[in-house]
């Protein structure tokens, strides 16, 4: 899924700001949020969580999401 993260990525900056962590690296923060799967995708609008997704998806499918969930 990275390479369709990246491209919806350059797409829709700056409207959006997409960014990865990656959850071994930062336990706390997989707990903090309950990331119980990888790939896990969400939407946080003035600092709270509006919408959640796991599992991968291709570029089109996410671009989508985002939109219609923000």
């Amino acid at each position: 899924m990275a390479p369709a993260f990246a491209q919806v990525a350059r797409e829709l900056e700056p409207r959006f700001r997409l960014a990865k962590v990656n959850t071994e690296e930062q336990q706390g923060l997989a707990t903090r949020f309950g990331i119980r799967s990888i790939p896990t995708v969400a939407i946080f609008r003035n600092g709270r969580e509006i919408a959640r997704q796991s599992g991968a998806m291709d570029a089109g499918s996410l671009k989508r999401w985002i939109q219609a969930n923000s």
